[in-house]
This record gives structure tokens, C-alpha cells and sequence, in this order.
């Protein structure tokens, strides 16, 4: 039951306005807060050389604090950002799409989670589970043996 709510497109679009709401509210009341998001969404802007994004992990935490929050702002479904990254500071816009944020956290505890699963990521798992059967079908029937098991028109 809670899969088939978290997986719904309304639920996400629920979600996307809550997370909306939350960083217009924080940005209103002057309040630096960290964001855990999946990082294969967030595009850098310049790219960042490969050493330094190699670094990041698949949920990264980003700190929006001084320039980082002052340089936010949302431009329709997606949270735009410069940070420096590394011992060079080198800059970056970061483009975080809304449903690529799992959490808002705020003085280390998080104030907001997002459950819901984009919808392309729900139709990859959904290409993934199909594949997965075909695999299994093409292993079972490689095997001389096992057509008997396959039924008969």
C-alpha cells in the first residue's frame, strides 16, 4: 500500500509543492539548512572536474549557508545554487531538481523527507523488473529440459 502511494505521480507533485512550500519559508525567514539529495539529478554548471565528482556519493548533503543561500532561488521544479567545491573553491551553479531532495535539514535534524518516487525512476525500476523476467525465461528455456514446462496451444 504505502509503494503504491509513494510511486504516485499526485503524490509526488504533493510532495514537490511541500518541499516548494518549505524552501520559500526558509528562505523568507533567513534560515541556512542542508539538503540530502540524489546527486545523480543535481547537474553542476560548470562541470566539475572528474576528481571532485568523483567524491560525491549517490545521497549527497549540500549546506546552503552565506553565498551558497544567498545565490538560491527556485526556478520552477528545480533549486539553483553556487557553491565552491574543493581546496580551489571552484565554482558551480547547482541544479537540484525538487524531487531529488530527500531531506531538509535544519541544525542537524531533518525537518522535511521526501518519499516519493519520480516517475522515471518508477518506470526504470518498472524496465528493470520486465527485463529481469525476460532473463529469467531466456535462462529457464536454455535449458532442453525445461520445455516442458512451457505451455502447450
Amino acid at each position: 500500500m504505502l509503494f503504491d502511494i509513494i510511486k504516485s505521480p499526485s503524490f509526488a507533485r504533493l510532495m514537490e509543492n511541500h518541499l516548494r512550500d518549505m524552501l520559500i519559508y526558509l528562505f523568507e525567514n533567513n534560515q541556512n539548512f542542508g539538503i540530502l539529495c540524489k546527486i545523480e539529478h543535481v547537474i553542476f554548471d560548470p562541470q566539475l572536474p572528474k576528481d571532485l565528482s568523483d567524491e560525491f556519493r549517490a545521497m549527497t548533503l549540500f549546506f546552503l549557508a552565506g553565498y551558497t543561500f544567498e545565490s538560491a532561488r527556485i526556478d520552477n521544479d528545480i533549486l539553483i545554487f553556487e557553491a565552491g567545491f574543493g581546496q580551489d573553491n571552484i565554482g558551480s551553479f547547482v541544479s537540484v531538481p525538487l524531487l531529488s531532495i530527500v531531506q531538509i535539514i535544519i541544525d542537524e535534524t531533518p525537518a522535511f523527507v521526501n518519499l516519493a518516487i519520480p516517475q522515471e525512476h518508477h518506470q526504470l525500476m518498472k524496465k528493470e523488473n520486465n527485463e529481469g523476467v525476460q532473463n529469467s525465461m531466456s535462462a529457464l528455456l536454455s535449458n532442453p529440459e525445461n520445455q516442458k514446462f512451457l505451455k502447450k496451444k
